[in-house]
């Protein structure tokens, strides 16, 4: 064959393969879905339907379903890449109005997030549109101050929503007059949060933190609110002092002790209140050794507002307060649900509202995640995600809330579901796979129909994505971790490859496209890289949900040790293990906490990795020891916990950094502060270390805009080709 022809066919192969690719902006064009809800939420329904936000290309908007066709079909119709995220979201029992809240929480200084820089301040705010037009109308502001700390409430008969704001209980009416502005519902000393109504509408209950401690209430709001709502007379300003008293009559305090009491609940009959008592603060106690998180269940009567414990965790750290104990606490029928890790697994257990023995619903040995009710009374039951049978995917199961009966599965197979809600005697649920990204789904009896069918774009790459293995490996110290291998199609001889680690920590990577919205777009950046060539290897270190309480609380992590590094260089030893994997061009990335592995990895053994992509990671631990809680300084080991913070931190070993390193920050972050990475650089310059830097001016932790999340995905993709295809 003539030089000429072979270059011609060799060019061809190049097209083909060429043709084959996919860009990062096609494989980040599907709209993410969040906040599925059913009509009325927690109070019976008129209406068979649901709703979630879509956010497509960083436009957040409302949809949503109902019966019989359940036909998935926009509301709002907000655009533009803005960074205004919705949350919070409620569909009203009749189905016919949509109440939620649009914007970023506040910073440390009380400003919500700018990540466009537009002049003027964005503002936090509660909105409220009619399915039947998608008009928007303000309902009042917000501004809460922790991530995901909106939290709007509607009463039973959805006349009114109430939310937290500057600290305080505000309230307006769904239906109001254009422009009636939200009024404030309580004055009270503390942060007051985590509103509930009763199930007559009468009185709210929430939560008074004052720091050392924490106070159920219940209040009663004035007899009649219409008429505190009523336009004002003739000559009397609308923001007038009189016009912003406080709504509430009476303000009651539900056992009042020297603990903190969290997530308060109604009973279904309006006449008692459940909530979860733990420890009152202790000032000076040590930092190294773990603090217990015991606690109990409390029951208090709703009319005389005395309380008494009918359940109390055990000493053994298994039986501590487990991180999502809140989302699990309900109360169905007479019987309270609960969530405990006092078998090693997170599990569901009930237990009547009079007191008496627990009943354990969901024995096995995997994790329970999302619960939800179904029903009131003796026809309730419980809709919930685990990893039962498929210890890497989430899948739906039901159990009778008065245990005796056998759990049914709900759905199975390669697919993944989560956030189960039930409207019509129907389930529904967000729901991914390998190679299709999280949409909105009924669950029928032969599978999942998709209530928006047109929604994923014509041209993403669905076909083109690979379907991760899992995989397991041993660490140095007897763990076993679980991981996902993203193999590059076609791939001959031996190439650079990846480790990445998540956030969080608490946090699992699955064997598909993620429930959270960062590791989403992370599986998709994986997705990404394994097209240019990169074997990937997604580690789950220890730290991790879903693998048990003894997984998730190991000894001599995190700023105690870091102990989870070992599961790092396990995973490359893994990799180093592969005929496809050259030994010598290996990488790793992150961000948060993974960002903080990444930089472990470059500090400790530059050896291995010859370049790395940290988003965001914490860098010193020993400037964090604040977060441990007040007056941190004052415990008597606090000097010894600052050396120990700090062995365990990357900028302990930075003089043995030599690998280059892309850092990717916001400097508006609210979860990592800014200068974590603006020390490390300084650091990193005087030692001559190769380093480069896109920061993103007024971006937060969780970027807001699309852009940045396909601007920064493809520079570190860029960042890797030219360290590692050298």
């Amino acid at each position: 064959m003539k030089p000429s022809r072979i270059l011609f066919f060799v060019l061809i192969l190049s097209c083909a393969a060429f043709s084959q690719s996919f860009t990062i902006e096609q494989v980040m064009s599907y709209p993410f879905p969040t906040g599925l809800t059913n009509a009325g939420g927690d109070w019976p329904s008129q209406a068979d339907a649901v709703a979630w936000v879509f956010n497509f290309k960083g436009s957040d908007n409302v949809w949503v379903a109902a019966a019989p066709d359940y036909v998935g079909r926009q509301v709002t119709h907000y655009s533009g890449d803005d960074g205004q995220r919705i949350a919070s979201l409620r569909l009203t029992p009749d189905g016919k109005t949509v109440v939620y809240a649009r914007g970023s929480e506040l910073n440390s200084v009380g400003r919500s997030a700018n990540p466009d820089s537009v002049p003027g301040q964005p503002k936090q705010q509660v909105w409220a549109a009619e399915v039947a037009d998608g008009q928007p109308r303000l309902l009042g502001d917000m501004g809460c101050e922790q991530e995901g700390c909106e939290d709007v409430q509607l009463s039973p008969d959805a006349r009114y929503a109430v939310w937290e704001a500057k600290h305080e209980l505000w309230i307006a009416q769904v239906h109001g007059p254009a422009g009636a502005p939200a009024k404030q519902l309580t004055d009270m000393r503390g942060d007051v949060s985590w509103p509930q109504w009763s199930p007559d509408g009468k009185r709210l209950a929430f939560r008074v933190n004052r720091q050392s401690h924490s106070l159920i209430v219940i209040a009663d709001p004035i007899p009649n609110l219409d008429q505190a709502f009523a336009a004002p007379e003739s000559g009397q300003a609308a923001n007038s002092k009189h016009d912003q008293t406080p709504l509430l009559s009476e303000v009651h305090y539900l056992a009042p002790s020297t603990e903190r009491d969290e997530f308060p609940r109604w009973s279904e009959d309006g006449k008692q209140l459940v909530f979860i008592r733990t420890a009152g603060q202790e000032i000076k106690a040590p930092l190294i050794p773990p603090r217990p998180r015991l606690w109990s269940l409390w029951v208090a009567d709703a009319g005389t507002y005395s309380g008494r414990q009918i359940w109390q965790s055990g000493q053994n750290p298994r039986d501590w307060l487990p991180p999502f104990a809140g989302e699990s606490l309900h109360v169905v029928g007479d019987r309270i649900v609960f969530a405990s890790e006092q078998t090693n697994r997170n599990h569901l257990y009930s237990i009547p509202i009079s007191g008496g023995q627990p009943v354990e619903l969901t024995p096995g040995d995997f994790d329970v995640e999302d619960v939800a009710i179904a029903g009131h009374g003796v026809q309730s039951y419980i809709v919930y995600s685990s990893n039962q049978n498929d210890v890497d995917r989430r899948h739906l199961w039901r159990v009778n809330p008065r245990g005796g009966s056998p759990q049914q599965a709900i759905t199975k197979g390669d697919t993944m579901e989560w956030l189960p809600v039930v409207a019509g005697g129907q389930v529904f649920c967000l729901g991914s796979s390998a190679t299709t990204p999280a949409l909105a789904y009924r669950v029928t009896n032969s599978g999942r129909d998709l209530l928006a069918k047109d929604a994923l774009p014509k041209d993403f790459p669905s076909t083109q994505l690979v379907v991760p293995k899992q995989v397991t490996f041993p660490s140095s110290d007897g763990f076993t971790i679980h991981g996902q291998l993203f193999v590059p199609r076609n791939q001959n001889g031996r190439g650079p490859a990846l480790i990445f680690t998540h956030g969080g920590p608490p946090r699992q990577m699955m064997l598909g496209f993620h429930y959270m919205y960062y590791y989403h777009n992370a599986y998709a950046e994986n997705q990404y890289l394994a097209s240019l060539g990169y074997a990937v290897l997604s580690v789950n270190y220890r730290l991790g949900i879903m693998y048990g309480h003894d997984f998730r609380e190991p000894a001599n992590s995190g700023w105690r040790g870091a102990s989870e590094y070992n599961d790092v260089l396990a995973g490359v030893k893994y990799l180093q293990s592969l005929p496809n994997v050259d030994p010598q061009r290996i990488g790793l990335w992150g961000g948060s906490y993974g960002g903080f592995l990444t930089a472990m990895g470059l500090a400790r053994n530059s050896d291995i990795f010859k370049a790395g992509v940290d988003f965001h990671g914490v860098h010193d631990w020993s400037v964090r020891l604040f977060r441990l809680g007040e007056n941190a300084e004052e415990a008597p080991d606090f000097e010894e916990a600052k050396k120990l913070a700090f062995s365990s931190s990357p900028d302990s070993s930075v003089n043995t950094w030599r690998s280059p390193v892309l850092f990717i920050h916001g400097d508006d972050d609210r979860n990592v502060a800014f200068n974590q990475t603006v020390d490390l650089v300084q650091r990193l310059k005087k030692l001559g270390v190769h380093y480069e830097e896109i920061i993103y001016p007024d971006e937060i932790h969780d970027l807001l805009l699309w852009r940045d999340w396909v601007h920064a995905y493809d520079e570190g993709a860029k960042f890797f080709d030219r360290e590692l295809k050298r």
